[in-house]
C-alpha cells in the first residue's frame, strides 16, 4: 500500500512541518506551565480552530475541488493530514488532561466537555460555510452521487426521461 502512495509522503511531511510550526507559534503566544492548573488556551484554540479549517477544506474537496485531479491527490493530504494534523494537537490535550486531573478535576472534565463540544461543532460550521460558499459561487456540491447532506438521494421523478 505504501508503494502506490509514496508520492504522498512529501506533501504530507512539507504540510506537517507548516502545521507543527503554526502550532508552536501558537503555544508561544499562549503560554502556560505544564504544572499550573489553568485552562490550556493554546491546545483548544488550535484544536478548534482545526477542526473549523478541516470541515471547511472537505466542503471544497467534495465539491469543486474533486474534479481537478491534483487537488484530490496532492492538496488535501498537505493541508489535510498535512498541515491540519500537524496543527491540531490532541496529544497534548490528553497530557493537559492528565495534569488537570491531578490538580483540578472539576476543570479537566469541563476541559473535556468543552474541547469535544466545540471541535464537533467548529467541524459543522465550516462544512455549513464551506457549502454556503461553495453553493454561492454557482458551483455543484453533490458530486459522484454524494450527497453532502447524508440524506438519501431524492427519487427519480416518474415522469422524467419519458418521450412525448
Amino acid at each position: 500500500m505504501l508503494r502506490e502512495h509514496r508520492d504522498l509522503l512529501a506533501p504530507i511531511a512539507a504540510g506537517g512541518s507548516l502545521g507543527s510550526l503554526a502550532r508552536w507559534g501558537l503555544a508561544e503566544a499562549l503560554p502556560q506551565s505544564p504544572q499550573e492548573s489553568t485552562w490550556p488556551w493554546a491546545t483548544l484554540l488550535a484544536n478548534v480552530s482545526g477542526c473549523l479549517l478541516l470541515g471547511l477544506l472537505m466542503a471544497f474537496v467534495l465539491g469543486p475541488w474533486s474534479t481537478v485531479p491534483f487537488w484530490g491527490r496532492y492538496l488535501r493530504p498537505f493541508l489535510g493530514v498535512g498541515v491540519l494534523g500537524g496543527y491540531t494537537t490532541f496529544s497534548t490535550y490528553e497530557l493537559e488532561m492528565y495534569v488537570l486531573i491531578g490538580h483540578a478535576p472539576a476543570l479537566a472534565m469541563l476541559y473535556l466537555l468543552v474541547s469535544v463540544v466545540a471541535g464537533v461543532a467548529a467541524v459543522w460550521l465550516g462544512l455549513t460555510l464551506g457549502r454556503v460558499i461553495v453553493l454561492d459561487s454557482g458551483r455543484e456540491v453533490v458530486v459522484g452521487c454524494v450527497d453532502p447532506d447524508l440524506g438519501p438521494d431524492p427519487a427519480p421523478d416518474p415522469g422524467e426521461g419519458e418521450q412525448r
